[in-house]
């Protein structure tokens, strides 16, 4: 039977010298990545974002993790997909892997995380799991709509005033908040966007240079083409902007 989420996080944080408090955090993959470290003490770790807080950096660091094990053969499969959501079962599991992974490879060597990682930030890493209220503001969409009409704080304002004339005020800050929640998680999301679209890009730009080169031979490679269809694919009621038809002859 594998460690108990308290174990596992006491085991993690003196050995890292960190702070996490759930294992969902796990699922930013700097931890998984310094667990390797610890043992191989080859891992770039200048390259691992300790403090990762949104989705496109935690595969950053997973792509890390996934090169490490392909360098020391290990045949474990990394559920990519899953960790990055930081739903606790799934990190569970995997962190209880790596435990058991440890204990059967780590040598006993000395080890300096703080070092390893040359003093990288490491604060407590934010999750796309659902976050917790923070101070009496709302801390989540739907726990800001709940409280939006809820009690009334205890303001101290003046001595005439009544609950309902405190609550709009309530009601603002948890929209401001709100708001701020979700502007965050937009530019966090329009990241995660460029950060694909230019592997698209790059992935565009190297078929049609390989397929100019084949025809300029008169040849043609099938494969090439179907990766092409499959760039230049569309759903129905899509519609290509204008300004992007333009600008696909400008290689």
């Amino acid at each position: 039977m594998g460690e108990s989420r308290t174990e596992l996080l006491a085991w993690l944080n003196d050995l890292l010298q960190i702070n996490y408090t759930k294992v969902e955090q796990c699922g930013t993959g700097g931890a998984y990545c310094q667990i390797m470290d610890s043992i191989f003490g080859d891992v770039p770790m200048a390259r691992v974002k300790m403090n990762a807080k949104h989705e496109y950096e935690f595969i950053a660091n997973f792509k890390i993790l996934q090169n490490v094990f392909r360098q020391h053969k290990i045949e474990k499969p990394i559920p990519v997909e899953k960790l990055v959501k930081c739903k606790m079962q799934d990190n569970l599991e995997f962190l209880q892997w790596c435990k058991r992974f440890w204990d059967t490879n780590y040598g006993g060597q000395g080890y300096d995380p703080v070092a390893r990682r040359r003093g990288a930030p490491t604060d407590t890493p934010a999750t796309i799991a659902p976050l917790a209220p923070s101070r009496g503001s709302a801390g989540s969409l739907h726990a800001g709509a709940s409280r939006a009409g809820g009690r009334t704080p205890v303001t101290g304002h003046r001595s005439g005033s009544r609950a309902g004339s405190t609550q709009p005020n309530e009601a603002l800050q948890n929209l401001q908040a709100q708001l701020r929640e979700m502007n965050a998680h937009l530019e966090g999301l329009e990241k995660e966007r460029d950060f694909y679209f230019a592997k698209l890009r790059d992935i565009e730009i190297l078929v049609q240079q390989q397929l100019e080169v084949l025809q300029a031979e008169d040849k043609d490679d099938p494969v090439l083409r179907d990766i092409q269809k499959i760039l230049y694919s569309t759903e129905e009621g899509f519609e290509v902007p204008e300004a992007a038809v333009d600008e696909e002859e400008t290689f």
